[in-house]
């Protein structure tokens, strides 16, 4: 069952050369329970999608679905009620954190709004949710600054379940990590997850991230799906071009194989009042004149979407 469900989602920004397509005419369910991986270049849209879904950002058009009721525009009340089953975790927990309070502080202030909880209460509610991010309780006075990157994102995504959230947006929530501090916080979201039965949009642009944490993954290109599919599927039979591209880039430790990497060329399409068509056209090795038209996201496989007219000229083993 889709917890979240949007159906030709779109959001524009007017700029003085005219309207940018940040999110152009997206479709797409988060199914509950689920990781649903959102990956692209930087600029392609994936934080602005993720934003408009939990109303940070109001949209321009279409329809954002939640447990089946339409969300699209909602009153202060409504949105107020939103806001605890909806949260997000953002990419930088030292410029999303406020400097001026403490762990104790960050974990209560939702709590205290919510009027949820007694004020005797609050501070078991604070020992509960560090407990539950794996914050050491001798932490409980440390402000943002006094911690390193690993810590500070646990605040983020201990303030994130305060309200006992059903879907979460992960913006990149491990790119500012180490990697060795990346796995434990994957490790705690999936946890988490499957404690909880949270879903969970994580966006990212590291696809080795992405492939581990997710069930399905989709593919943005200046504000469009170009393809989404089962994770694994992505990676074994993968279809669009520039998702090959993506791929390709990913770093191996095989020495004995040598990498067959893509090498993008051209010039990236104006997401400012684009033309219809293939916004990848003016770098795929592929175009051709058929390009030029639009193109519709179509089921090439079972799962499997693809928005490219060409792909199954391209792929005729993949598609068998």
């Amino acid at each position: 069952m889709a917890l979240v469900e949007i159906k030709g989602l779109k959001k524009y920004f007017n700029t003085p050369g005219g309207q940018l397509h940040a999110v152009d005419d997206i479709t797409m369910n988060f199914e509950e329970g689920t990781t649903m991986g959102v990956v692209g270049e930087s600029g392609c849209g994936k934080s602005t999608l993720g934003r408009t879904i939990i109303h940070l950002q109001e949209p321009t058009a279409g329809q954002i679905f939640y447990q089946g009721e339409d969300i699209t525009k909602v009153n202060s009340r409504k949105l107020a009620k939103l806001r605890q089953d909806m949260q997000i975790i953002f990419q930088d927990p030292f410029s999303s954190l406020n400097p001026r309070f403490t762990v104790e502080d960050t974990l209560r202030e939702p709590l205290r709004i919510s009027g949820r909880f007694k004020r005797s209460d609050l501070e078991k509610e604070v020992i509960k949710l560090m407990d539950m991010v794996g914050i050491a309780r001798r932490l409980r006075m440390a402000y943002p600054h006094e911690m390193d990157g690993g810590r500070r994102q646990r605040v983020a995504v201990g303030r994130a379940l305060a309200m006992e959230p059903k879907f979460i947006v992960c913006d990149e929530p491990v790119s500012a990590l180490d990697v060795s501090i990346q796995a434990q916080v994957l490790n705690l979201l999936q946890d988490l997850q499957d404690e909880y039965k949270l879903t969970y949009m994580f966006v990212t642009h590291d696809l080795s991230v992405v492939r581990f944490i997710s069930k399905d993954i989709s593919v943005m290109y200046l504000g469009q799906l170009v393809e989404t599919s089962p994770a694994e599927e992505l990676f074994e039979k993968t279809l669009h071009p520039y998702t090959k591209a993506l791929l390709s880039a990913i770093p191996s430790v095989d020495v004995h194989t040598p990498q067959q990497r893509i090498a993008l060329k051209g010039e990236l399409s104006n997401p400012i009042n684009p033309k219809p068509g293939c916004r990848f056209a003016p770098r795929c090795p592929y175009a051709t004149e058929s390009c030029a038209q639009p193109q519709v996201l179509e089921e090439v496989l079972p799962g499997h979407f693809v928005s490219c007219c060409r792909v199954k000229e391209l792929n005729p083993d993949l598609l068998q």
